[in-house]
């Protein structure tokens, strides 16, 4: 008998191609449970292969929440992300169906369960005057700035970093308080809900072979003809997941800037940098239960399974 107040939600984190969605699958069916996606490339429809999105034969029949909710010219956002995450679990907490998130997109998970500042909205008109202040001015203009502004949010951020000296800046003028003050006036936590997060951990090596062999299976499953249908499609060419790991490396070999092998090689190369930043991330949560392996393997999915039933 649950003797908690609150519903269970399952996270699994860890980097792509630890097998997040072959585990959630899993769980799903021992548990009477839905996934969850928690990934910021998977929400945009036609993008398919390169955002490895479970194919209907790999959810076997289980329920996907959150694939394919934005059309491509949409923006997503950590804030939109946890809006439609919350309605996902009213309606499984009315069904009585376990939630078991699949992570990829860590600051979205932490939107979701520790809740979001009161940041203003981007003001477009804003920005581009900032872009053009740090063209007109030598570098760490943009950074002194700041640093009479908000000295505490200057201290983070480093010099070269124009995207988030802009948003910091943007957001003091817009709030007319520091950006350190936005934050620390406090987040909306999710209330109701007890997360029980696994890690997935495989050996470095043989995670970068996985990658290595997943990148060669979906250029053979059909990625770049899905790149070339997009463009062909009159999708702007500015449009968000163009720049998706791959996408943006297919259409340069489409533009004759890059031969497919060259190409091959730099999707590889990002996906390995890719999921050690997603592990450095994850890492710095002490709530999570790493386990050393992928999630095909039916040892870790029996260890993975023990250890959510004695959180239940």
């Amino acid at each position: 008998m649950n003797v908690h107040a609150e519903s269970p939600l399952i996270a699994i984190v860890g980097p792509t191609a630890s097998g997040k969605s072959a585990l959630g699958v899993w769980l799903a069916r021992q548990l009477g449970g839905e996934v969850v996606a928690c990934d910021s490339t998977q929400l945009y429809r036609g993008f398919d292969v390169g955002t490895a999105k479970p194919t209907a034969e790999e959810r076997q029949g289980v329920a996907h929440h959150l694939i394919d909710v934005l059309d491509p010219q949409e923006e997503s956002t950590a804030g939109g992300y946890r809006e439609r995450a919350i309605a996902v679990l009213e309606d499984l907490r009315a069904r009585k169906r376990l939630a078991i998130f699949t992570v990829g997109t860590g600051l979205y998970l932490r939107a979701l369960l520790e809740g979001l500042a009161d940041v203003p909205l981007r003001s477009e008109e804003l920005r581009e005057r900032l872009w053009a202040s740090v063209a007109a001015h030598p570098p760490g203009h943009l950074h002194r700035v700041l640093k009479r502004m908000d000295p505490a949010s200057a201290e983070k951020i480093a010099q070269g970093d124009e995207q988030k000296l802009i948003r910091a800046v943007e957001v003091c003028l817009l709030a007319k308080k520091p950006l350190s003050e936005v934050h620390r006036a406090g987040r909306n936590p999710l209330r109701g809900w007890r997360a029980i997060k696994i890690g997935l951990s495989p050996a470095r090596e043989a995670l970068y072979q996985r990658i290595h062999a997943r990148t060669d299976a979906m250029l053979a499953a059909g990625w770049m003809e899905e790149v070339r249908g997009l463009v062909a499609s009159g999708l702007p060419v500015d449009a968000k997941p163009f720049d998706f790991i791959g996408y943006r490396e297919l259409r340069a070999v489409l533009n004759g800037e890059m031969k497919l092998e060259e190409a091959q090689t730099a999707i590889q190369q990002a996906t390995r940098r890719y999921a050690k930043r997603q592990l450095t991330w994850f890492r710095r949560d002490a709530q999570v239960h790493w386990l050393s392996g992928f999630g095909q393997d039916p040892a870790i999915q029996q260890e993975s399974l023990a250890l959510v039933r004695s959180q239940l």
